[in-house]
């Protein structure tokens, strides 16, 4: 007799036969859902998985991250798969999010032309009118390298030379195979939306977005980002470091001491171009406003550029925007019924234009200070007054919205943008998103110096996503100068202290699906002995602790 087990799908029992797929399940009990995977206990599951026991299941379409995150991968092995049936063997490089995509290179002794990269993306809906599967295979490590050196992917023999995995899962499409993620969408069919672009000197892959996720996004050309990835890009390859192999060879060497000191040298010279930039035009500039997403680092940045411009003979003051916080019962509320901190009628617009054009024209102003605890503005005998060698230093998620500063006229001020920029990738074909660098460094922060569990803070970070989203991002090509606050051995160090922090959520916790994704980013990369090497001033010494700047 068939052995039935019991499903629970939105809080409602449905009873199955052991061994159906997750495919099976959403047909034959007409459940209405695009899903593109599911989490089964907690645990990220393909949609060709089958139930084995009494299970609760979770579906994720396009309107989820998880769902999100799974196309994308899957439409980026579908496009590595095109580039080499078009190309034939060449090495092709993911390098980064870039406007609506993801922005890529193909390395080769002639230049992409645009036309190729039509034929790209034809060649792509043609694997994708096929409906083709993505199929998995447990292989040993020398099975997977064999794989792999029969397509020429050396950047992942390397890594995989260098990690402790004796077995892994690969996936295969066509006769294509890669280890771009654990899951993808069952086959190449749920890909249908997309776009391949000809972006000079490689391309933009588009897909759309979980907010509208039936159609691609108008194209927005981000030039000033595009041109930091670019420097960045080229400063990894001048180091040798743009993979975790790189980084791991760096380790396993014993030289990363050196590679420590190099970046954070060429850290320092950025923060010094800039303050010599702002010095260069002191009798203008009045206005200094750093703005960036979170765990970007701008607390330190923001110390190092005030010593630079100390060192040019500038003496900056600081003003905080916390303290021209409205009292708390006239904050406005979010979506969730609580009050938003982050939305700029937070803040006491008017009153703080008011000291800023009082300030700058040399009057004398009594700033007022934000009693967290009573939730009101207090006024004591904290008097500014600043001459004209006192730009002033605001720090904040609105500074670069000139709503903020609007009784300033645009040329008196001068906006910088922070954010970690990463630039190294697991492989050629494996990025790693800025925003899971961001998110590792908050859970260590918040753990050293809020007492927040990691659990606590993955499931607050959406929350912060959407402020971003909604607060920073659209603003930042009007920065004047982005600095990109990213450290190339960072991950190396996160890895220790992050690690155990994740490991520590089970999986009857909702993070459970995150922690078990970034532990998988973070086993290839092998751990910095010690971090003796970095200096107190380092940007990554604001999550670990330690800093001289007391942050």
């Amino acid at each position: 007799m068939e052995r039935m087990i019991n499903v629970i799908y939105q809080g409602e029992t449905i009873t199955v036969p052991v061994g159906t797929s997750l495919i099976d399940l959403i047909e034959t009990h007409s459940i209405s859902t695009d899903a593109v995977a599911a989490g089964v206990n907690n645990i990220l599951r393909s949609l060709h998985y089958q139930l084995e026991d009494s299970d609760n299941v979770e579906f994720f379409d396009l309107t989820t991250d998880e769902g999100m995150r799974i196309y994308r991968d899957s439409l980026v092995f579908v496009l590595v798969r095109a580039i080499k049936d078009v190309l034939g063997n060449c090495r092709i490089l993911i390098e980064h999010s870039l406007s609506n995509g993801l922005y890529g290179e193909i390395a080769g002794d002639r230049p992409l032309t645009e036309e190729e990269v039509l034929k790209i993306e034809q060649r792509m809906l043609d694997i994708i009118v096929a409906d083709e599967p993505y199929i998995k295979h447990r292989v040993s490590r020398e099975q997977a390298i064999e794989i792999f050196s029969k397509q020429g992917l050396q950047d992942k023999i390397e890594l995989l030379k260098q990690i402790d995995k004796q077995f892994l899962e690969i996936h295969s499409c066509g006769d294509y195979y890669d280890t771009i993620s654990d899951i993808f969408v069952p086959s190449t069919g749920y890909l249908l939306l997309f776009k391949l672009r000809f972006y000079l000197p490689g391309f933009i892959l588009e897909y759309p977005k979980k907010n509208n996720p039936l159609e691609i996004p108008k194209y927005i050309e981000h030039g000033k980002l595009a041109n930091v990835y670019y420097e960045t890009e080229k400063w990894g390859k001048n180091i040798g470091v743009s993979c975790a192999a790189n980084l791991n060879a760096w380790i396993d060497q014993g030289k990363v001491g050196h590679l420590i000191r190099v970046t954070e040298a060429y850290h320092e010279k950025q923060i010094a171009k800039i303050a010599d930039q702002i010095a260069s035009e002191r009798d203008r500039l009045r206005i200094i406003l750093i703005a960036g997403p979170s765990s970007s680092g701008k607390t330190t940045f923001s110390q190092r550029l005030l010593i630079q411009l100390r060192i040019n003979r500038l003496r900056p003051v600081v003003i905080h925007l916390d303290d021209y916080f409205i009292n708390r019962e006239l904050t406005p509320i979010d979506e969730d019924g609580d009050y938003d901190f982050e939305a700029l009628e937070a803040i006491d617009i008017k009153l703080f234009n008011e000291h800023l054009s009082k300030l700058i024209q040399g009057e004398a102003v009594n700033i007022p200070s934000f009693n967290f605890v009573k939730g009101q503005r207090e006024w004591g005998d904290k008097i500014l007054q600043i001459g004209p060698e006192q730009p002033i230093i605001i720090e904040g998620i609105h500074g670069l919205n000139d709503v903020l500063t609007s009784a300033i006229p645009k040329g008196r001020k001068f906006k910088i943008y922070v954010s970690a920029l990463t630039q190294i990738n697991i492989d050629d074909h494996t990025r790693i998103p800025t925003t899971d660098v961001r998110l590792i460094r908050r859970i260590i922060r918040d753990k050293q110096f809020r007492s927040h569990t990691a659990v606590q803070t993955i499931e607050r970070w959406p929350s912060v996503r959407r402020g971003e989203e909604k607060y920073i991002f659209p603003f930042q090509e009007d920065a004047d100068v982005m600095f990109n606050s990213a450290i190339d051995y960072e991950l190396a160090v996160l890895k220790k202290y992050a690690e155990p922090l994740l490991k520590d959520i089970t999986d009857s916790e909702p993070a459970y699906l995150q922690a078990q994704r970034l532990l998988r980013l973070l086993s290839y990369f092998k751990e910095l002995p010690s971090i003796k090497d970095i200096p107190n001033n380092s940007i990554l010494m604001e999550f670990l602790g330690g800093s001289c700047f007391n942050v």
